[in-house]
């Protein structure tokens, strides 16, 4: 009889209002008790929507919960509900599984260079019609469909990410050519601010745009960090597959000052694809943004559970105290 309840099943026999007194004997009492657990929640989250009220949070959205239908929609629901709290949240998307699935049905093959796919004439094609005409605007469509009001942004729009040809200068692959891969020289804030001013919800596309006019494939990460240092955000939040940092021992660190977070950086504690996306907090926090956080994204309801609970459900980056 539980169980149905909890699927929001009315158990046979008995009618059960919501103040539980049309009930089994002892339903009535867990039917309360679940209310009130429900009542800590929100006051719980109450401290940190006045905190957070007014303030800029930049999400790099990615992993299985841009993969997954379930975590999509909570994803969705979350951001949505923040900006109707009067927090501004600003969505930065990746989309490196389907730019490869797109290739691979196209029989064209890809290489990758420090993680980073090498993007010819052909590839950055496709790569600029999957993250702009695909997963943008799918993005877009998943916000209104839970309650809000998104616009769509590639790095090209109004010159909003301004970039260069990167060259790799450390490395056994120090000058391999990676072709139309670039870095972000510049940010454009002032679109996204206007855009926060409203009710829209800014989805961006990291894409940039080089002086000479010609289009760049920009790692999401970064985007989100120059993004979050541009905008002087509250917070950036990384959607990740991980739980967050560990430590040797295998632990999660749920917070950790930069000092520490460099240490581990130079000892190679941090490894593999975690070291860009530290990389990026780490950068973050050093220009001003007040806290960066590397979280689970395959956990429901990640985001809220890292902006409005005690406990999060990842790593938080912060500056060290002066």
């Amino acid at each position: 009889m539980l169980h149905s309840l909890v699927r929001g099943e009315k158990p046979f026999g008995f009618r059960v209002s919501k103040d539980g007194r049309h009930a089994a004997p002892g339903l009535g009492r867990w039917i309360m008790e679940r209310n009130v657990d429900k009542a800590k929640v929100l006051t719980e989250a109450l401290p940190y929507i006045q905190r957070f009220h007014g303030k800029t949070i930049v999400f790099k959205y990615g992993g299985s919960a841009m993969r997954q239908d379930g975590l999509r929609r909570h994803f969705a629901q979350d951001i949505v509900l923040m900006k109707f709290v009067g927090i501004h949240p600003v969505v930065v998307h990746g989309g490196g599984p389907q730019i490869g699935e797109t290739l691979r049905r196209m029989g064209k093959e890809t290489r990758f260079v420090q993680g980073m796919r090498v993007t010819d004439a052909e590839t950055m094609e496709v790569v600029e019609m999957v993250l702009s005409g695909k997963m943008n605007k799918d993005l877009v469509q998943l916000i209104h469909s839970q309650g809000g009001r998104a616009i769509g942004l590639s790095g090209k729009d109004g010159n909003l990410i301004e970039a260069r040809k990167m060259i790799l200068e450390q490395g056994e692959a120090a000058g391999e050519d990676l072709g139309f891969v670039g870095e972000v020289t510049s940010i454009n804030a002032g679109i996204i601010q206007n855009m926060d001013r409203g009710m829209y919800i800014p989805v961006v596309a990291p894409i940039g745009v080089g002086k000479d006019g010609k289009t760049y494939n920009i790692n999401a990460d970064l985007v989100a960090s120059r993004l979050a240092v541009a905008l002087k955000a509250d917070k950036l939040i990384l959607l990740t597959d991980v739980t967050g940092i560990l430590d040797p021992a295998g632990r999660l660190l749920s917070s950790i000052p930069l000092s520490r977070l460099e240490g581990l950086l130079t000892r190679g504690e941090v490894t593999g694809g975690m070291i860009p996306k530290v990389r990026c907090c780490s950068e973050a926090v050093s220009h001003g943004v007040r806290k960066a956080h590397i979280i689970d994204g395959r956990v429901e309801h990640a985001v809220l559970l890292e902006v409005f609970t005690d406990g999060g459900v990842g790593t938080e980056i912060f500056a060290d105290p002066a």
